[in-house]
């Protein structure tokens, strides 16, 4: 079983920026695609960003020019560089593997002035 540990989430005011990390038990972490998931309270987890095996990368539109993901496959670690947030960015982040498996505990990102 895959484990996540999400970190580096906190409140910010909007235009600021924050960077998340999720550790993964999964090794190696090279062979896999990754994504990071945003869930809103009370919605469903929607997709935020995709890092594949090759280091191509996807965005949502939403955030595509503020967000960046990366990975450091040799710590086992994938990023998310976020800047520019704004309120609707609020959620609690997730990443996971492509395809999807269980979810770990995420992060909480709340933009607020």
């Amino acid at each position: 079983q895959v484990q996540f540990v999400e970190s580096g989430g906190g409140l910010t005011q909007p235009g600021g920026s924050l960077r998340l990390s999720c550790w993964v038990s999964k090794s190696p972490l090279s062979f896999y695609g990754m994504a990071w998931y945003r869930q809103a309270p009370g919605k469903q987890h929607e997709f935020v960003a995709s890092i594949a095996d090759d280091y191509s990368t996807r965005y949502d539109d939403d955030v595509k020019g503020r967000f960046t993901i990366s990975r450091d496959d040799a710590k086992n670690t994938i990023y998310l560089q976020m800047d520019s947030l704004q309120p609707e960015d609020t959620g609690r982040y997730y990443c996971n593997t492509v395809p999807k498996t269980d979810w770990g505990p995420g992060t909480q990102v709340t933009v607020s002035s």
